[in-house]
């Protein structure tokens, strides 16, 4: 990168730190800590939910996703508006009628002790180690296209985290991700304009060649247990993991706890409903967009350059570049075919266009051959390489195609994308740990500044547990795959907790607890067993369905186990 892209980089990550700091450093009360005083707007709740939502990995996968599997993700997301109006309804009265400081205090108030711990400490598990991962899945990634030490890079991510976010708490979390979010949709919005303006096609001519080539496949209303995007699985899986994330899981809840009052916080929530999908769509447009580009300009064989540049530089160099030629002929021979395709989609031939989209298919079929084969050579060369490459394909574009200037902003987004995320995480953690064990189990009757002074000290402890988690993360390769799963392992349970609190007024705290073993046991034993069969069944299930199984369980159980328990 230039210097220019490194000014911009650093000056836009330090600029928004200390503003957090600024604006936030002399909140010295537990409400102002917490609930950030309760005085927020709506439109910055929005932005804070939809910031804590968006990953650095929405960013830097997303647009890869869409580049190998076309726009079908966004079905993912059709169930989110239903979502955000069902929580309106039913949990954000609740919670605001309660006046707590986290989801999991309404646990108690409904049933007891116990079952009010059991959820946090699900919460805890899972959100604990995600809030790793949230640091070292961009990490492993930007280390690699800056050329910087991985252990530093989680460093200095964590680092610049917690120094705002210990300073502030939520109100800190809250303002700096209103300037993240302004970072990373304006730098995403200016580098699909800078794509499209880049191809040597006409628009229109783009979205031909994206629609023959089948990355335009928004929806698909085939009904499949083991696909996770269809339409089917976004209105309904998915849904039960929204209403889980957005309703139970405090690093969402926390953020809208924070409105000045029941609406505000209502269409914050709304906001987010109405402006995620969109939000996701031009990402993957961007994707797309990036697909059309290297139609016409010659991609890498292999995204990951790191990679290729050891290639060259191995015993295996010359089986390399024979690749790359044929890979190179490949590329010319396609690109003859897509002109064909554009000429017969111009002059409405319909078995030209067939014609094209047959010799396309065949070309691009013979190209993912050749990655292979690379690939094979790339793991011949070094045993432990990772060659799975979606995640390098935007920001491969950005730093071979874009500007100088755009480059430094393009990794500001993702930063600021993997900064806003933890810091949600970070704020919540130490929020549960106070609020639902420390103050709950430990320590009960100390003064208000003790236990925001606690807070701050717990969320400190989770960020450097979070970061050194991030560090040695390379060492637990398949505890690193699970935590990917995490959210749908354990939100089911904690929702199912949950309904049966709001609409089983009938059950009871034993039942429930019991329940919720039962579930989380199953759950986990499903997950284990997909794939094969469980008591002889076999098991094929996407991992979204989880939530929804998960949830079920627990209301089916606790209905059964009060029924035995009777009023106990």
């Amino acid at each position: 990168m230039s210097a220019l892209d490194w000014i911009v980089l650093f000056g836009t990550l330090i600029t928004i730190a200390a503003y957090g700091v600024y604006k936030t450093y002399k909140v010295n009360d537990m409400d102002g800590y917490i609930r950030g005083s309760g005085d927020m707007n709506w439109w910055t709740i929005g932005l804070s939910i939809m910031a804590t939502q968006a990953s650095a990995i929405t960013f830097l996968s997303t647009p890869g996703q869409a580049y190998e599997d076309g726009m079908r993700f966004i079905q993912f997301y059709f169930g989110l508006p239903l979502a955000m109006i069902i929580l309106s309804v039913t949990f954000l009265p609740i919670y605001y009628k309660l006046k707590v400081y986290t989801a999991y205090e309404f646990l108690e108030t409904r049933f007891d002790l116990k079952t009010r711990t059991l959820a946090a400490f699900l919460f805890l598990v899972q959100r604990g180690l995600a809030a790793g991962i949230t640091i070292y899945a961009p990490a492993i990634i930007l280390s690699t296209l800056l050329n910087w030490n991985l252990t530093f890079t989680n460093i200095f991510i964590g680092l610049i985290v917690i120094v705002y976010t210990v300073s502030g708490g939520t109100k800190a979390v809250a303002i700096t991700q209103k300037q993240q979010m302004a970072v990373m949709m304006g730098g995403m919005l200016l580098a699909g304009i800078l794509v499209i303006y880049m191809l040597p096609v006409k628009f229109t001519d783009a979205l031909h060649v994206a629609g023959k080539m089948e990355k335009l496949n928004v929806v698909n209303f085939e009904f499949d247990w083991a696909d996770r995007y269809n339409f089917w699985s976004g209105m309904t899986a998915a849904l039960f993991l929204f209403l889980s994330y957005f309703g139970t899981d405090q690093s969402q809840v926390q953020r809208y706890l924070s409105g000045s009052s029941l609406t505000q916080s209502r269409m914050g929530l709304m906001m987010n409903g109405l402006l995620k999908v969109p939000m996701q769509f031009i990402i993957l447009f961007i994707g797309v967009m990036v697909f059309v580009f290297y139609q016409f300009f010659q991609p890498p064989v292999v995204f990951n350059k790191q990679q290729t540049e050891q290639l060259e530089n191995s015993a295996l160099k010359e089986d390399y570049r024979f690749l790359q030629d044929e890979f190179t002929e490949v590329f010319q021979e396609k690109n003859k075919d897509i002109q064909d395709l554009l000429k017969a989609v111009e002059a409405e031939d319909e078995a030209g266009i067939a014609m094209a989209k047959d010799g396309i298919q065949k070309k691009s079929q013979y190209q993912e051959t050749i990655r292979n084969e690379v690939k094979d050579l790339i793991v011949r060369n070094d045993a432990a390489a990772v060659t799975r490459d979606t995640d390098y394909i935007f920001m491969r574009f950005v730093m071979d195609y874009l500007p100088k200037g755009i480059i430094g902003l393009l990794f500001a987004v993702i930063f600021s994308a993997a900064m806003s995320s933890s810091a949600s995480e970070f704020n919540s953690l130490g929020t549960t740990t106070t609020i639902d064990m420390y103050k709950r189990s430990i320590v009960k009757n100390a003064s208000q500044y003790h236990y925001m002074v606690s807070s701050k000290w717990f969320t400190a402890i989770w960020g450097g547990f979070a970061i050194l988690f991030a560090i040695y993360a390379s060492l637990f390769e398949n505890l690193i795959q699970a935590v990917n799963l995490l959210g749908s392992l354990f939100y089911g349970t904690i929702l199912g907790i949950f309904l049966v609190g709001f609409y089983m007024k009938w059950v009871k705290g034993h039942a429930v607890f019991i329940a919720a073993f039962i579930s989380q046991a199953l759950i986990l034993l499903i997950h284990w067993k997909n794939g094969d069969s469980l008591f002889g069944i076999p098991i094929d299930i996407g991992f979204l369905w989880y939530n929804a199984i998960g949830c079920f369980f627990v209301m089916g159980f606790a209905a059964v186990l009060q029924v035995f328990l009777g009023r106990k």
